[in-house]
């Protein structure tokens, strides 16, 4: 066992847990939950059945990441975000089961700010950035800064988290990797 699983925690049999990540105080992984290496869970998270954490990922405290939901590598959870996996929810009506899932992917690098709400059946991008307590109602594209409820961009990100600014060609240079990046119909890509 190469990870760290802190004695408060539980973990359900048909899990696979990735070389040097860390569960801390409090979680529960359930049963067919596949976490990747070097990933951190901070404390009273839950992973629900099922489901997909890639490589360094980093959820914060107080999340539920639930059946149907995909994260991809890198992928920052902030504290007490929230993931949803039914769109309709009634207990009178119960949709019990992954059939009645929604599913959400979270693409590589993406950033989900504290207290930000994820309903389900949305795709965020890669490298976006969803602002703290943001209600994401509807997909988010690579690279884009959301914020508000419903959630709305309100400008773009580079791959290091910092801002963009594009010139009047619509071509921006992120200060901490020189990387380049190309706004064109609404949709930011990383050029050479």
């Amino acid at each position: 066992m190469n990870y760290f699983v802190h004695e408060s925690s539980y973990v359900d049999d048909d899990v696979l847990i990735g070389d040097g990540t860390k569960i801390w105080h409090f979680c529960h992984i359930q049963s067919g939950a596949r976490i990747g290496k070097n990933c951190v869970l901070g404390q009273n998270v839950n992973i629900g059945n099922n489901v997909l954490i890639g490589n360094y990922c980093k959820i914060q405290n107080n999340v539920s990441v639930y059946e149907g939901v995909v994260l991809e590598d890198y992928v920052f959870c902030g504290p007490s975000m929230v993931f949803t996996n039914i769109l309709n929810p009634r207990c009178k009506y119960p949709q019990v089961g992954s059939k009645y899932y929604k599913k959400t992917l979270v693409k590589e690098g993406a950033s989900l700010g504290a207290n930000c709400t994820i309903i389900c059946g949305s795709t965020i991008g890669k490298h976006a950035f969803v602002g703290a307590g943001a209600v994401v109602t509807k997909d988010v594209p690579d690279y884009a800064l959301v914020v508000g409820n419903p959630a709305r961009i309100v400008g773009w990100m580079s791959e290091a988290g910092e801002k963009l600014k594009f010139d009047a060609n619509g071509i921006a240079i992120c200060g901490k990797s020189n990387k380049k990046y190309k706004l064109e119909n609404n949709q930011v890509r990383e050029i050479e």
